[in-house]
């Protein structure tokens, strides 16, 4: 499992950086879930972060308007980052989602072939009346994206498993890895959940308060401190599960 850390600009990624974090991840935490950074800011990140660490960047919980969607995707591909993070929170049918999926994963690849695309649903739909993170994986697959990630959609404290259950999530990650697909799984995580993470077998756990100060995804800063904290924990599960083997 690979730890993502959420970056608001390039000082918060340097102290992921910094701290370990296996993925940067470029966000306006300001415009929402997803909130989407300018392309000279991620450009700018990518410059700074080592080689051998991947950077993301979201292109925001988006409406279901595909040609809108797809330039902001080839947009996004122009920047140099490994992922580009799409939230589907806009298409209200699997029909409508894996269309607008499909041209922006056709629109990001047709500049770069490598550049992994993260179709991202929400465990709390039913608040901002989005389809379901059951149907996640299989709009993915259909889409032909690299990675199904649930998140939150609504920060207000509560988190991804408020909305669903242990054995809920479990069949995400189960029929995505089963769809050759990645998984990762964020929404207001906090670092005494990362075990459960593991545990479920998510390839990617996504998180931001949990490494800023005083927890506030928004207020707060990500500092080296809280990312080590992390990084260590999640490395203390990797050790355990290789000296099980």
């Amino acid at each position: 499992m690979k730890l993502l850390i959420s970056s608001a600009d390039e000082i918060e990624a340097a102290e992921a950086v910094a701290g370990g974090a296996d993925i940067i991840d470029v966000k306006n935490p300001l415009e929402g879930a997803l909130g989407a950074s300018f392309p000279w800011t991620i450009r700018s990140i990518r410059k700074i972060v080592p080689a051998n660490v991947a950077v993301s960047c979201t292109i925001g919980d988006l409406p279901n308007l595909p040609g809108s969607v797809s330039l902001a995707a080839l947009g996004a591909a122009t920047t140099g980052v490994d992922f580009v993070k799409m939230g589907l929170g806009g298409a209200k049918t699997e029909e409508d989602a894996v269309f607008l999926l499909a041209n922006a994963v056709k629109a990001a690849k047709q500049h770069n072939q490598a550049v992994k695309v993260v179709a991202v649903g929400y465990a709390d739909a039913e608040r901002v009346d989005a389809i379901s993170p059951l149907l996640v994986p299989r709009i993915a697959e259909k889409a032909k994206a690299d990675v199904a990630m649930i998140d939150t959609a609504v920060k207000d404290g509560r988190d991804l498993f408020t909305f669903l259950t242990n054995e809920q999530t479990r069949q995400i990650v189960q029929d995505a890895h089963e769809r050759g697909l990645l998984v990762a799984l964020a929404g207001s995580l906090k670092k005494e959940q990362l075990p459960n993470v593991f545990t479920l077998k998510a390839d990617i756990v996504g998180l931001r308060g949990a490494a800023c100060t005083n927890g506030d995804r928004v207020t707060g800063r990500v500092i080296r401190k809280n990312v080590l904290e992390l990084v260590t924990i999640v490395n203390t599960l990797r050790a355990q599960t290789a000296a099980n083997l």
